[in-house]
């Protein structure tokens, strides 16, 4: 087994926030896996290496995953829930995190490639049930006052800790990739407004592939899934703030995050296929290295106001999306009846749909089949006869 090399990369007894501290091969190993028994899973095992100034560093992550309070599952195979439309998906049964007790209600959903862990303000609102496969997805309820920010801490996970890979096709020198996906009722979707900083990256094969660019990008010129030094990989280190999840942490200097299609990221299971009219036209996001950035932080200032007139009397609000040929309605509150009617600017009748129920903060969606063309429509929905919501907009087919 090779030894622990470590190059500290400054002469200060002190290793600074934008200093990478390297590491050497393998990682003393704290558990084969973490979260064991589920059939088809990969072992997310869990490792450590000595670190400077007698600190330990966790490899992939120093987790919530034993301690935390989980998500709310979506799609998790290991616990049997496995709905095929979001009318299976029951949130009225899911328990909602108060932040503020005058907040709106807000309903998300998270896809991570592998794991990851959500923040609301400074508070932890779940931890990822399933480290590492197979692939689920979950729902995060909470209540807050705008503004509030937004923290995940997503992990692509190992199974040869310290080393940054995973077996594929026999060969356990492969190195994955990450990715995240988010979608929230209140419009908030992941995109490049978000913050994303790497603070583990592995594995790479010499320290000096990593750089430290102008926008604070720590970044790896590095592109391979299989590199070929084995054991003897390096992994470059960079201290967590304790503070990155609180609203007052200053996050300007960290880059934005990078988008990429789900094609890239290689999502092919059902947690993404079954619902991607959920998940829309959104992108995953992550920093520069889908491969080798394993630990990466991710932040979010969501903007605006909540106004709220009578604690006991919730005023609805309504978000009506397009996404090819469907239309996916969401609102905070429940109504039924629910009918939505479409015309175009000259005043043709393109249809109207029905829906006979439509549940607070559970997303309808109906396919549409005009006839090819673009359009300058207006939608208007309507329940039980009272107009609730107009809305004008451009398709096309």
């Amino acid at each position: 087994m090779f030894q622990l090399l470590i190059i500290l990369l400054s002469s200060f007894s002190i290793l600074h926030a934008d200093e990478p501290y390297f590491t050497r091969g393998k990682a003393n190993i704290l558990s084969n896996d973490i979260s064991p028994g589920c059939q088809g899973s990969r072992p997310a095992a869990l490792g450590s290496f000595s670190g400077p100034n007698g600190t330990t560093i966790i490899v992939p992550s120093d987790t919530k995953f034993s301690s935390g309070k989980r998500f709310h599952d979506f799609y998790n195979q290991c616990a049997s829930v496995t709905p095929i439309s979001m009318s299976q998906v029951e949130l009225a049964e899911m328990s909602v995190t108060t932040i503020d007790p005058d907040g709106e209600v807000i309903t998300g959903y998270i896809l991570c490639d592998n794991y990851c862990e959500l923040y609301i303000n400074g508070q932890l609102i779940g931890t990822d049930p399933v480290p590492f496969t197979p692939f689920n997805s979950v729902i995060a309820r909470f209540r807050v006052k705008k503004p509030y920010t937004i923290a995940i801490q997503a992990v692509d996970w190992e199974e040869l800790p310290g080393l940054g890979s995973e077996n594929n096709s026999g060969n356990p020198y492969h190195a994955g990739d990450g990715g995240l996906i988010a979608v929230f009722s209140d419009g908030t979707v992941t995109d490049t407004t978000w913050k994303a900083q790497v603070y583990y990256i592995s594995p790479i094969a010499s320290p000096d592939s990593v750089q430290i660019k102008s926008d604070n990008t720590r970044y790896t010129n590095q592109l391979l899934r299989n590199i070929s030094c084995g054991d003897s990989c390096y992994a470059a280190h960079f201290p967590i703030p304790s503070n990155w999840m609180i609203p007052g942490y200053d996050d300007s200097n960290w880059p934005k995050a990078l988008i990429y299609a789900p094609t890239t990221v290689g999502v092919n299971f059902p947690a993404w296929i079954d619902f991607t009219s959920l998940w829309g036209k959104n992108q995953f996001i992550w920093t520069s290295n889908l491969v080798v950035d394993n630990l990466v932080l991710l932040r979010k200032q969501v903007y605006g106001t909540t106004n709220t007139i009578d604690y006991m009397n919730e005023i609805p609000s309504f978000d009506i999306q397009l996404q090819d040929h469907n239309i996916r309605i969401a609102s905070s509150t429940s109504h039924t009846d629910v009918n939505l009617h479409l015309y175009s600017v000259l005043g043709e009748n393109l249809g109207s749909y029905n829906i006979p129920r439509l549940e607070r903060d559970a997303p309808a969606e109906i396919t549409m089949n005009p006839p090819k063309g673009n359009y300058l429509i207006l939608m208007i929905l309507e329940s039980q006869g009272i107009p609730l919501f107009f809305k004008q907009c451009i398709m096309s087919y």
